[in-house]
């Protein structure tokens, strides 16, 4: 089995691949609303960083030559579940203008709450798997 990894366009002590492509599985790793440029928290509004993270997952599934429209399954961890319609809908947002298929074919979706993130002021993270169309 071959494996890819497009390394994380982050430091490297962080010590992780942005995405990994196993035959035509794409892995992405947590995106959440850290700037790729800054590494800072892109806003407290949970909106906005969900945006981010949405663009590092687009970026990271267009490395791989996939697109959105090839994600399967998607993991939101969110530190307050208040905020989940909310991310609910940007996504779909989201998906309408860089992934239509997902509107009328969604992937699978898992929520897990959880009490933090990796840094003290993020609110949402989204991993994500794609499998690569033919």
């Amino acid at each position: 089995m071959k494996k890819k990894t497009y390394p994380a366009k982050y430091p490297v002590k962080v010590g992780f691949a942005r995405s990994v492509v196993v035959g035509d599985y794409v892995f992405v790793s947590g995106c959440s609303g850290q700037t790729l440029e800054t590494f800072h928290v892109a806003s407290n509004d949970v909106v906005a960083q969900t945006e981010v993270a949405l663009e590092k997952v687009r970026g990271a599934i267009e490395e791989t030559g996939a697109s959105m429209n090839d994600i399967v399954k998607v993991v939101l961890y969110l530190t307050r579940m208040e905020d989940h319609p909310r991310v609910e809908e940007k996504i779909r947002d989201y998906y309408e203008k860089y992934a239509p298929r997902l509107i009328d074919e969604p992937p699978v979706e898992t929520v897990i709450c959880i009490p933090a993130l990796h840094e003290p002021d993020l609110l949402v993270e989204i991993d994500s798997t794609a499998v690569m169309s033919r």
